[in-house]
C-alpha cells in the first residue's frame, strides 16, 4: 500500500479530516498537499478548511484540513 492510499483510507474513517501534523505522525508525510493532489487527479472530491491549531509554544498557528466528501 502507498502513502496515498494509507492517507485516502484514513480520510474515509475520520471524517473529522487530516492536518499535515496528522499525516506526519501515521504516515511519515512531508507533502500531504502533494498527496492530496494525487486523491484529486484520481476523482476524489476533497475540501480544504483553514483551521487554527495550537504550535508547541502555545501559540495559534493557521493550517490546512483536509476532508473528504462524495465522489
Amino acid at each position: 500500500m502507498i502513502q496515498k492510499d494509507r492517507i485516502l483510507k484514513y480520510m474515509q474513517t475520520h471524517k473529522r479530516g487530516i492536518t499535515p501534523q496528522i499525516a506526519i505522525e501515521k504516515f511519515g508525510c512531508l507533502r500531504l498537499s502533494g498527496r492530496i493532489w494525487e486523491l484529486r487527479q484520481d476523482g476524489y472530491k476533497i475540501v480544504t478548511n483553514i483551521i487554527e491549531v495550537p504550535n508547541r509554544y502555545g501559540e495559534t498557528c493557521r493550517v490546512a484540513q483536509y476532508k473528504l466528501t462524495e465522489r
